[in-house]
C-alpha cells in the first residue's frame, strides 16, 4: 500500500488507516517478546477496558506503540526528524487526531519506564528481559532532576497507568478482542477531539 499524502489522512479515515496497519503488520515481532506487536497493543487495550478506563485511555493503551509503524505514514508526517524514536514519532502522528491525554501517554510511555525504575523499587524486577535490555538503550532510570520534571506532566497518572498495562500486555497465546472491536470507540474519540478543537479555534 503506497503512503498517502499527509493531507489525505483525515478524522474520517485515520481509524481505518490504523486498522489496516494492524491487519497487515500486526504479526510483526515485538522486540524479542513472545507476543506479536498487535497482540501486545491489543492486550494493553483489553487491560484498560477491563479496568473501566475512559475511551481516551483505552485508545492510548491500544496505540502506545503505533510509532513502530511510522514507515507506514506519509513521509512529511515526521518532518521534525524524530522517526528514530517510536514514542515521539507515534505521538507526532496521532496529535492531529487525538486529545493530549492520548498523545502524552504515547509520547511518554518509554520515559515512564525510566521514571518508575527510579521511583518504584519493585518495578524493575517486573520488567521482561527485553524491557530490561531496552531500558539501558533508553537512558536507564531517571535521575532526580528528570523525575521532578516528569512529574510536572498534567497527565502523569494516566501515563503511568498505561505504562503498567504496557508491561503486563505480553502474555503468549492470550486471545483478545481484535482491532475492529475498538474501532468505533477510537472513531468517537477522534470525533470528540476534532469537535472540541474546532470549537476552540472558531
Amino acid at each position: 500500500m503506497p503512503k498517502p499524502d499527509i493531507k489525505a489522512l483525515t478524522p474520517q479515515n485515520i481509524v481505518a488507516f490504523i486498522g489496516d496497519i494492524f491487519e497487515r503488520r500486526g504479526a510483526d515481532s515485538y522486540l524479542g517478546e513472545q507476543v506479536t506487536m498487535s497482540e501486545h497493543m491489543l492486550q494493553g487495550a483489553e487491560l484498560a477496558e477491563l479496568a473501566n478506563a475512559s475511551d481516551e485511555i483505552i485508545a492510548a493503551a491500544l496505540l502506545h506503540d503505533i510509532g513502530h509503524y511510522t514507515n507506514e505514514f506519509p513521509d512529511d508526517a515526521l518532518a521534525q526528524g524524530i522517526d528514530n524514536h517510536h514514542d515521539e514519532a507515534g505521538a507526532a502522528i496521532l496529535s492531529k487526531f487525538f486529545p493530549s491525554v492520548v498523545t502524552e501517554c504515547v509520547r511518554c510511555h518509554v520515559a515512564a519506564k525510566r521514571y518508575l525504575c527510579a521511583t518504584d523499587k519493585a518495578y524493575f524486577g517486573k520488567l521482561s528481559e527485553a524491557s530490561v535490555h531496552t531500558l539501558s538503550l533508553q537512558g536507564g532510570p531517571m535521575n532526580d532532576e528528570e523525575v521532578k520534571e516528569f512529574e510536572k506532566n498534567p497527565h502523569l497518572k494516566e501515563i503511568v497507568q498505561v505504562r503498567y498495562w504496557d508491561d503486563q500486555g505480553k502474555v503468549p497465546d492470550h486471545i483478545t478482542p481484535d482491532f475492529q472491536h475498538y474501532a468505533p470507540m477510537l472513531q468517537n474519540v477522534v470525533e470528540r477531539h476534532c469537535r472540541a478543537h474546532q470549537h476552540t479555534t472558531e
